[in-house]
């Protein structure tokens, strides 16, 4: 297939180097200076960035809408690159390269096209497939395209009525972001009520029936309360809604959707060391953040520093996105889904690891019998193992069927 400058429309040409890439890496490198400033002077950053109109704007909210912004930035990016290969895939070399003056229009709409930068009916059927609306046409207008699109020899019509390109049309992720972090955040929320920390005491939670017999701290986000596994949970809730609704397979979504969640984590931890928060253990040793007097468990009061567990989850995050990354430039060896079972294997185990180091905890309570093992941990174990079963029999599944 030819992939000449001049054949290629212009929306589908490649970048040298994807503009992910350098904000990555300029973003780590300015937040690996800030922890190495921190560990020089011991001091801490302000949590508040800026006010607006006297209301304090925070660092962690910063940190954590940009890193929603670059994981869906990230999952934009791939789902370009699908739509980009299944769109040359399927139409003919030929077709990329005529002229939209080919094709029986009316002048005034050929002029049109244009115009609005569609020279070619490789560029228009790009459009058209993806979605229609975008041409910007009138009834009529769209009605002439259509019939003059289906006169071209060897024409499919599927190409006009439900083009294969239009399932990875990369405005899905924008349209579908907000459903999927509105879910998120709900399931964040319901997570931690049903398994608050122990250091919520302060503010009168002890248990879940705290609560309900308090309903209006349930919508209380400023003395924290999400929770990871929720939030995927509601995460996902929303993109299975998303897909649904506008026919797209969910499978191969949820596989560009990890890519871009783990690294949405890996820079979103750094909020907490913004806010003082999810540090581990006290220690000695030469990466210990230091933690300001007011941050610390009344229980840990005489230690001023700890294990910096934000770092160490983000470190596990920029690792399970490393390793998506590679697995998505070998997907055609996976099955729809595994990318996104290897995410959650990923974050069971830094989750699992990092529990050994983390303060704070809520741990299992069954009949008033409290077990060694926090809900975290517990909910990673099952996680994980639900993944690698799947993994397993989708395999077994596969191989039997393929015998036959």
């Amino acid at each position: 297939m030819s992939e000449a400058r001049g054949a290629t429309p212009k929306l589908l040409r490649r970048p040298k180097i994807e503009l992910y890439w350098i904000i990555i890496v300029a973003w780590a490198i300015g937040l690996a200076g800030l922890f190495i400033a921190h560990l020089w002077t011991s001091q801490m950053p302000a949590a508040e960035a800026f006010f607006v109109l006297g209301l304090p704007v925070y660092w962690y909210g910063i940190i954590i809408v940009a890193g929603i912004g670059l994981g869906a930035y990230v999952i934009s990016r791939l789902a370009w690159e699908r739509w980009r290969a299944t769109f040359l895939v399927t139409i003919p070399p030929d077709y990329l390269e005529l002229p939209v003056t080919a094709v029986s229009l009316p002048t005034s709409l050929q002029a049109k096209l244009q115009k609005q930068g569609v020279p070619t009916v490789g560029d228009l059927l790009l459009l058209w497939g993806t979605d229609p609306r975008s041409l910007r046409l009138k009834d009529d207008e769209r009605e002439a395209v259509q019939t003059g699109l289906a006169a071209l020899p060897n024409f499919d019509s599927n190409w006009l009525k439900d083009a294969p390109w239009r399932i990875w049309n990369p405005e899905y992720v924008w349209n579908g972001i907000f459903i999927c972090l509105i879910l998120g955040l709900v399931g964040a929320r319901l997570y931690h009520v049903f398994t608050p920390s122990p250091s919520m005491a302060a503010f009168g939670i002890e248990s879940p029936a705290d609560y309900f017999r308090n309903p209006q701290l349930l919508f209380n986000l400023r003395n924290g309360g999400l929770g990871i596994y929720g939030g995927l949970a509601g995460g996902a809730l929303g993109l299975l809604y998303f897909t649904w609704r506008n026919r797209l397979p969910l499978l191969p979504w949820a596989d560009m959707a990890a890519v871009g969640v783990a690294l949405g984590q890996a820079f979103g931890r750094w909020g907490n060391f913004m806010n003082q928060e999810l540090y581990g253990r006290p220690i000695n040793l030469p990466w210990a953040i230091t933690i300001d007097p007011v941050n610390r468990l009344p229980a840990f009061a005489d230690f001023s520093t700890f294990h910096p567990a934000f770092l160490y989850e983000s470190l596990w995050n920029f690792l399970a996105f490393g390793l998506l990354i590679w697995l998505w430039r070998r997907r055609e060896k996976l099955l729809a889904g595994e990318m996104t079972a290897v995410y959650l294997i990923m974050y069971a185990i830094g989750r699992t690891l990092l529990e050994t180091v983390r303060l704070d905890s809520r741990v299992v309570s069954l009949g008033g019998v409290e077990l060694p093992l926090a809900w975290a941990t517990l909910v990673s174990i099952l996680v994980a193992l639900s993944m690698v079963v799947a993994i397993v029999v989708r395999r077994r599944i596969l191989r039997r069927s393929q015998s036959f």
